[in-house]
């Protein structure tokens, strides 16, 4: 492997966990990016000298530490950064002796959703320092152009340093204000990684299931975490039917139940019994439970999947959730009002490719040939998976239009 090749997998396995470890010794994300970049540059140069090192990441890490010392001293108010700098010499092993979150990656995303910043801004600035996400990528999970999140990502940076934002583990007095961001922090880094498909090299969803674990850890007996945890369970055990031999995409109805996750099922399962037990209802809960209606055996249960979208839209009166509520309502047999809920959704979605894909199946079953094509045609321009992108085509080009 080339250094180049080495460094490429190293940044794309760990920089969310270095730029976390040394974002929270820094008490600065910028600080953070700056020297892994500066210890990323070197990298290159010495393992091409001294060949690959053992442990690539923590080779990183203690170059990171040092340029980041050499950036306090190269600053005009180094003074000002003497303990800092102690404090990155040392190594600062003192600070994990009484964690209150055993994650660097958890703590850093409580900091990053701090009330100072706006909520759109909070998901994202974690999502590129702790998950190491492109900006690409958080756009497209976004919806948003690439540009138009780049500034947002700048100025969320540029606030948080101008309000001195500490980028320190919160007192637990603080976690249930932050706790909705945090949650939609980890369910858009679980639904990244998910829309990627399996050969990524970063498992996101796994990463997202192991910090929403320990959030249920930290914060025991919260019905809304419990709830984030068995979407994410109940998600991820279709994970491995979704795409066929073919690699097109599955359609949930089409899924080989065989290869579906039934420990994951189970968990997810008795998460979602457990949370609703506590009559603390809430938005991640009434996911779970539609993820839950997804695996009704023999079939999804659509009439109470058209119900609990209802109810999802008290807390998120959104269009996304709307074009999901409109497919469940044609697949529970309501065609008509399945098309006329989806038309006012066609100028805030113009740009969403489920809305196109959702559009084309619906017409196609109504029997609107040209209208499905032309949804077609605009669903597979849009389709951001290959995968996808495979399903849309043999649909356009396999049933009758």
């Amino acid at each position: 492997m080339t250094p180049e090749d080495a460094l490429a997998h190293c940044l794309r396995r760990d920089r969310g966990r270095i730029v976390a470890a040394l974002a929270s010794r820094l008490g600065d994300v910028q600080r953070a990016e700056d020297a892994l970049h500066e210890a990323a540059a070197s990298a290159l140069t010495h393992w091409g000298r001294a060949g690959l090192p053992a442990r690539p990441e923590a080779w990183l890490l203690r170059a990171a530490y040092r340029k980041a010392i050499d950036g306090f001293r190269r600053d005009r108010t180094a003074q000002r950064h003497a303990q800092a700098m102690a404090v990155l010499a040392k190594d600062e092993a003192a600070l994990d002796d009484h964690p209150d979150i055993p994650d660097d990656r958890l703590r850093l995303i409580f900091a990053c959703c701090h009330p100072a910043l706006d909520p759109k801004s909070r998901v994202a600035l974690t999502l590129r320092t702790v998950c190491g996400l492109t900006t690409s990528e958080i756009a497209r999970a976004f919806l948003d152009a690439e540009p138009t999140m780049g500034q947002r990502l700048s100025r969320a940076k540029a606030k948080s340093a101008a309000a001195r934002i500490p980028f320190a583990i919160p007192g637990p007095e603080d976690w249930p204000s932050r706790l909705d961001t945090v949650l939609a922090t980890l369910y858009l880094i679980f639904t990244t990684g998910y829309v990627a498909g399996p050969n990524e090299p970063r498992d996101l969803c796994a990463e997202a299931v192991f910090l929403a674990r320990l959030l249920v850890q930290l914060r025991p007996d919260e019905a809304e975490i419990e709830g984030c945890l068995a979407l994410l369970l109940l998600t991820q055990s279709r994970a491995k039917a979704r795409i066929g031999p073919d690699g097109a995409t599955v359609p949930l109805t089409e899924q080989d139940r065989g290869n579906w996750d039934r420990a994951a099922m189970r968990e997810g399962l008795a998460l979602i019994d457990t949370a609703m037990a506590r009559r603390s209802p809430g938005p991640y809960q009434i996911k779970a439970a539609i993820a839950a209606c997804h695996l009704a055996d023999p079939a999804p249960d659509w009439p109470q999947i058209v119900a609990l979208y209802t109810r999802l839209l008290d807390f998120e009166p959104t269009p996304v959730i709307r074009l999901n509520r409109a497919v469940a309502v044609a697949e529970a047999g309501d065609l008509a009002q399945a098309l006329a809920d989806l038309a006012p959704l066609a100028e805030a979605l113009s740009d969403y490719q489920p809305l196109h894909a959702a559009r084309a199946e619906l017409l196609t079953r109504a029997g609107q040939g040209p209208a499905a094509q032309s949804a077609y045609d605009r669903a597979i321009a849009l389709a951001t998976s290959p995968a996808d992108a495979a399903f849309l085509t043999n649909r356009r080009d396999k049933r009758p239009i």
